[in-house]
């Protein structure tokens, strides 16, 4: 018998407000900018890219080509998306 595996998705692990902060803090923290996009991609399809669109105030369509890989989203893209994961952008 074939053993069935899939990839691993840490989306799948983001379930609460509390664990997509914490995501995003270390990715910001430890990461590049790029990984931070990357990290802010996957807590969005965590929550649903389409909810997360709309509380942003921008289309489905324009928040995959931001936040995907080589994606150059503008500040104020990344401050929207941040706050619709109900984060907020600090400077320490």
């Amino acid at each position: 018998m074939a053993l069935k595996t899939r990839l691993f998705d840490v989306a799948e692990m983001l379930e609460t407000e509390e664990d997509i902060r914490m995501f995003l803090q270390v990715a910001a923290e430890e990461g590049t900018s790029q990984e931070f996009i990357h990290a802010l991609n996957t807590a969005a399809r965590a929550v649903g890219m389409t909810e997360v669109a709309k509380r942003a105030g921008v289309t489905r369509a324009s928040l995959y080509k931001s936040l995907a890989d080589g994606g150059q989203p503008k500040f104020s893209t990344i401050s929207k998306v941040t706050e619709a994961l109900g984060c907020k952008l600090k400077v320490a």
